[in-house]
């Protein structure tokens, strides 16, 4: 998949430790609408997505995330592969955090499924 572009906030010690996890996220457009989640901790909007487990694909993981957040059910053949985000920041130990976020263009079925 294309990096589209770094965070990278240079602040952080690679020596004390390096965390890694990967997510994958939806961007979902139905009726000209864009699904975004709302961030009540940090006030902001993203795309529905998170962590893939270790058992999951990236798709796999993004289309779990998208039901689980938003209650959008995903139609597996819709989905385009969009582009990475590589982001390194501090962990809260002051270590080095880094996270490719992948993301994939997809369709939804009509309605909504049940959130978890």
């Amino acid at each position: 998949m294309e990096t589209l572009f770094t965070l990278d906030s240079g602040v952080y010690d690679e020596s004390i430790e390096v965390v890694r996890r990967p997510s994958a996220r939806g961007i979902v457009i139905r009726d000209g609408k864009v699904a975004m989640i709302h961030s009540k901790k940090y006030d902001y909007y993203k795309f529905p997505g998170g962590g893939i487990e270790a058992d999951e694909t990236p798709m796999e993981a993004m289309i779990r995330e998208v039901k689980e957040e938003s209650g959008l059910v995903v139609i597996p053949e819709s989905i385009r592969e969009f582009g990475n985000v590589h982001r390194r920041s501090k962990t809260e130990l002051g270590g080095l955090f880094i996270q490719d976020n992948l993301y994939y263009v997809c369709s939804c079925e009509d309605g909504t499924g049940e959130r978890r």
